[in-house]
């Protein structure tokens, strides 16, 4: 037991992630990692130019129109919304460690154990598949998490048995809309 200890704790002050984990709790019970990654944070695009000018005249156009009609609190709203679009566009997420095992989700530092998950159901978001794990709290809602490498039906075999597989998820009002003005308003040409 103090060997699989000691070997645990070299492994951790290596930088290495452990392949199984022992509980002091229950001396029958291994947590068996099933599967692990590293991948964005979030689904990132490298935008072009074209991108940030013509977001910066649709700001500057609504910011106008408020200050016709002395909505100074609005403006100041509008202003945050394109500065934070701005900053995730410019600034590239760093790579987060997940973890799939007997016990639940690894996200980084967040543990979330089986019980606490609902279901799960996968999305392309900017060409990146994504997974999305619904919780039963209030709070976080949801778990987002960019696949990167790791195929989808890897992943979906793995976590059918431990939470109920949604195939199609109803998207809702602020997803269609985002999706119908992405389509009929781009703000930068499709990639050749």
């Amino acid at each position: 037991m103090s060997a699989n200890l000691s070997e645990t704790s070299q492994k951790a002050s290596l930088g290495e992630e452990p392949e199984e984990y022992f509980s002091p709790h229950d001396g029958q019970h291994d947590v068996t990692t099933f599967l692990s990654w590293h991948a964005p944070g979030r689904p990132y695009k490298k935008r072009t130019k074209e991108y940030y000018i013509n977001s910066f005249l649709i700001t500057i156009a609504i910011e106008i129109i408020l200050f016709l009609f002395s909505q100074y609190l609005l403006m100041l709203v509008v202003f945050s919304l394109a500065f934070l679009t701005f900053a995730l566009a410019v600034v590239p997420p760093h790579m987060f460690f997940y973890r799939i095992s007997s016990e639940g989700v690894r996200v980084e530092d967040h543990y979330f154990i089986w019980d606490e998950l609902y279901d799960f159901y996968f999305m392309k978001r900017q060409g990146v598949d994504v997974l999305h794990i619904r919780t039963k709290a209030y709070f976080p809602g949801e778990l987002t998490i960019v696949l990167g490498d790791m195929p989808v039906n890897q992943v979906k075999t793995v976590l059918i048995p431990f939470l109920p597989y949604r195939e199609y998820v109803e998207p809702a009002f602020m997803d269609k809309a985002g999706d119908w003005l992405e389509k009929n308003f781009p703000l930068e040409r499709p990639a050749a």
